[in-house]
């Protein structure tokens, strides 16, 4: 397994999420449920971000896995 994150897509993904609720975003970026974990990462060294949604809001979750910013887009897709 490569110690790379694969490229889910290159540009983020618009996620709405709910004050209080807890989500786990795919940093390893094999998960079937893009772009939050399914358990994909097992037998790899990543492991998911878990974060709870401050407000009821649409953030936009990284896509390309490279963000400084986990979970969120930080622009980083702009390069590849």
């Amino acid at each position: 397994m490569s110690d790379k994150a694969v490229i889910a897509q290159k540009v983020p993904y618009a996620t709405d999420v709910v004050a209080g609720e807890r989500y786990r975003w795919c940093a390893c970026g094999l998960s079937s449920r893009q772009p939050l974990c399914d358990g994909s990462h097992k037998g790899t060294d990543f492991r998911p971000v878990s974060f709870t949604a401050e407000k009821t809001e649409t953030v936009y979750l990284c896509g390309c896995k490279q963000t400084a910013n986990a979970p969120m887009c930080d622009g980083s897709h702009k390069a590849l």
